[in-house]
């Protein structure tokens, strides 16, 4: 069954290939069409990016505003507070009085 049907496409192949196709171009998009250049922002001085990030709550305020809350609706985060005595890197489930 297969050399038949290897013979067949023996047979048929080269008149497929005979048969002279109509090329059409195709629609071909420009490369650089609808291009932006990158826009590099302005440099800050350090101290001014850190003052701006302290005042705006640290890097909370970044997590909230990637998760859709801007900084100004969230809640400041509460101070941590250590029991009397201990210090605060004591302060776990599992600490002993």
């Amino acid at each position: 069954m297969n050399h038949l049907l290897r013979a067949a496409c023996l047979l048929v192949l080269p008149s497929l290939l005979a048969v002279p196709l109509a090329a059409q171009p195709l629609p071909a998009p420009a490369a650089l069409e609808g291009y932006r250049s990158f826009d590099e922002p302005k440099p800050i001085p350090w101290r001014e990016a850190n003052d701006t990030v302290g005042r705006i709550g640290g890097w909370r305020a970044y997590a909230r505003e990637a998760q859709g809350a801007t900084a100004s609706t969230a809640p400041a985060p509460a101070p941590a507070a250590s029991a009397p005595g201990r210090p605060a890197a004591q302060q776990h489930p599992g600490a002993r009085p």
